[in-house]
């Protein structure tokens, strides 16, 4: 972040709290390309968006102050200055849906704590879709204003050209598009008069304690209820299992039907309709992203998307006639796996060990050969060690990572450290260089290197095509031992 955007979003954030900042750090970039800061004073927190999109903003801020008149969860927008392409949101905090489900579940099975959260999910969408966009002029943020025909072509195009073509599979062209129109003619007898969130995906669900907001929602429009439902339940990375989608489709078709009469049976004749241009969509949105762009999130992301794929190609009798486009999917599904590991063995070029340790024990080796890297020392930090509540535990627990950032300076110490490593990691990259070590060390190597090690890691495995390998050291030694 340069000085001049840095200043920016204090001056902002100042304006608002009557407060001055006492830290700022850049969170994790998403899929788009908006830019997060979380900012601190002594008494009031916000993050802060930065975004060049004028229209998307002015969307976003009517949608979240709408959705809060409804009694939506959402985040309440405390400022926005359109010129400057800036607003500033409530702090929701860093735990989407998707972490509690991975963090929580055991093999296959989920439990009950994150399915009552997917629960809630359904039953607050179910509102939004139909209640929550009562008086909401979708009209004047976006043209067309419903998810229609086009738009669904859109998706079919974006699937064919991002995905299919680079795959290398043979189709008739022609053959193709004539499936691809049966597809959306058939999808397109729902009825289209309900909120389209477009991305409801457990990434976009933020998650405290057992309460939910949502986010993410500005891509929204008119459309069929089925859509939001399968982005959710068939996200690729969350891999929920058939009985589990199952169960909590039953459970929205519930909600629904309390607000509007729902014919489940016809509901679901075209679900899984939804579910198959739903999963081309991702499909394509993965090969721009991943294959392309070669971040490495989307490419992982791939073999779920197609597992998908082919349990629907399995189990799915679908009521349309479509051979082509089938006969076109199952090729994918059969190569998958060779063009898969090809983008994935090019994807990570750079490796990158980012370890924490102890300056008692020692600075750790490089095991590449090339005798070194960064090693920051974060001894200068308040360290929450000296105080009886967290001498055992390390930064990774939520009771230091609450001390660190209301009674230290680690988050703008990273953040420098950020700026440096970006230099070098993008240079790295450029020159074709295999191995990169950062180290992070304190007194202990238990709470603050700890705590700088994995901000560090988390926002490479983000921001960059690298593979990262994170080591604790002396928590790894206290383990063996133990």
């Amino acid at each position: 972040m340069n000085k001049e955007r840095r200043l920016l979003i204090q001056n902002f954030f100042e304006d608002w709290a009557n407060e001055s900042m006492q830290s700022l750090s850049e969170l994790p970039a998403s899929g788009s390309d908006r830019q997060y800061y979380r900012i601190k004073g002594n008494l009031r927190t916000a993050v802060a968006v930065y975004n060049p999109w004028k229209e998307e903003n002015d969307t976003f801020v009517a949608y979240s102050r709408h959705f809060r008149t409804k009694g939506l969860s959402v985040p309440e927008v405390y400022k926005y200055d359109s010129t400057q392409q800036l607003y500033l949101l409530e702090d929701l905090g860093d735990e989407t849906l998707l972490m509690r489900l991975e963090n929580k579940r055991q093999g296959a099975t989920i439990p009950i704590e994150v399915l009552a959260l997917y629960k809630k999910a359904l039953k607050d969408l179910a509102f939004l879709q139909i209640k929550g966009v009562e008086q909401l002029d979708i009209t004047q943020y976006h043209q067309p204003a419903s998810f229609g025909l086009q738009a669904m072509q859109w998706d079919l195009q974006y699937f064919k050209y991002c995905y299919l073509k680079p795959s290398k599979i043979i189709f008739d062209e022609n053959l193709l598009e004539q499936d691809f129109r049966v597809l959306t003619k058939y999808l397109g007898r729902e009825q289209y008069d309900y909120f389209m969130f477009r991305d409801f995906q457990s990434r976009n669900i933020m998650v405290q304690g057992q309460s939910i907001a949502f986010i993410d929602y500005q891509g929204g429009k008119w459309g069929p209820l089925q859509y939001d439902v399968v982005s959710l339940l068939f996200q690729a990375k969350a891999n929920l299992s058939p009985t589990v989608r199952a169960d909590l489709l039953d459970y929205y078709m519930q909600q629904v039907a309390q607000y509007i009469p729902l014919d489940q049976k016809q509901f679901k004749a075209s679900y899984y309709g939804f579910v198959l241009i739903r999963t081309l969509q991702v499909l394509g949105a993965y090969g721009f992203k991943g294959l392309y762009q070669r971040k490495e999130h989307f490419i992982e992301s791939i073999p779920f998307a197609l597992k998908n794929l082919e349990w629907l190609l399995q189990e799915v009798d679908f009521p349309f006639q479509a051979p082509h486009l089938f006969d076109v999917l199952k090729s994918l599904v059969q190569q998958a796996g060779s063009f898969q590991l090809k983008y994935q063995s090019t994807a990570k070029q750079l490796t990158i060990r980012v370890k924490s340790f102890s300056y008692k024990k020692g600075i750790p080796q490089d095991p590449s050969g090339n005798g070194g890297g960064f090693v920051f020392d974060c001894r200068f930090i308040h360290n929450p060690g000296r105080y009886e509540p967290y001498k055992k535990l390390t930064g990774r627990d939520a009771a230091v990572i609450q001390f660190f950032k209301e009674k230290s300076s680690i988050d703008a110490f990273v953040e420098q450290c950020k700026n440096m490593i970006d230099q070098a990691v993008q240079t790295y990259i450029d020159r074709g260089f295999a191995h990169l070590c950062i180290n992070f060390g304190c007194t202990g190597g238990q709470h603050r290197s700890v705590y700088s090690a994995d901000r560090i890691a988390e926002y490479l495995d983000t921001n960059y095509p690298v593979k990262v390998l994170l080591q604790h050291r002396e928590q790894e030694r206290k383990q063996w031992k133990n």
